[in-house]
């Protein structure tokens, strides 16, 4: 099969697109971690990813979206661990933090980028696109929270889409209490109170009423 000059063309331009989609990732990824979202700007991250200022834009449309793109990956990558650990719990309530904690601690190694990762990804513009495939990840933890409470109950006479459908509020629950807790340093909140022990005793409720509501 012969390629043709015009494949061969489309083909570089494509690894040419994501050579600097991910010069761009790794530059940001490293100046957000070395100083900071507030103290970083897209001039330092394109002079870092060696493109132009205009080309920059062209892969995210501001500050807000690079930062999306970076911690987007950080919060997969920390689910991603979450799902292998709930493997291990036969409680439920245990399974749904071996989930959640994984985030809770990845967070802790940046917390004012946590802080402003959470204020993009709940109040940005909706037609950026790292802000969909963040809360496209939300999503996934929030159903990966109700599959495990759907499957934890054993009611003969339950009917599993109106179980999950229930279990899905649980999920959106404790992601809530997820999302305050990360914002927790921004707020002022509940200052001196152990993160872990509190997203634990909240975990505990949200799944004691969820199976309560399904007796």
């Amino acid at each position: 099969m012969t390629t043709t000059p015009d494949a061969v063309q489309g083909g570089r331009r494509l690894r040419n697109m994501r050579d600097k989609q991910s010069r761009i990732f790794e530059a940001a990824a490293a100046l957000f971690a070395e100083h900071g979202f507030a103290s970083v700007t897209t001039q330092q991250i394109s002079e870092r990813a060696d493109v132009a200022a205009g080309t920059l834009f062209r892969y995210a449309a501001s500050k807000g979206e690079l930062l999306l793109m970076v911690c987007n990956e950080e919060f997969r990558a920390a689910l991603d661990q979450g799902e292998r650990d709930a493997k291990a719990e036969s409680d439920p309530s245990r399974a749904v933090l071996a989930m959640t904690r994984p985030i809770l601690e990845a967070a802790d190694q940046h917390v004012e980028n946590t802080v402003a990762y959470q204020r993009e990804l709940l109040f940005g513009a909706p037609t950026e696109q790292y802000r969909a495939k963040g809360l496209a990840t939300v999503a996934r933890l929030e159903s990966m929270i109700a599959e495990r409470l759907t499957a934890a109950v054993t009611l003969r006479d339950a009917d599993p889409k109106a179980v999950f459908a229930r279990a899905l509020l649980a999920g959106r629950s404790v992601f809530a209490v997820l999302h305050l807790i990360l914002a927790r340093p921004s707020t002022g909140a509940h200052s001196g109170r152990d993160a872990i022990d509190d997203l634990r005793d909240q975990i505990t409720q949200i799944v004691a009423g969820f199976f309560a509501s399904v007796e």
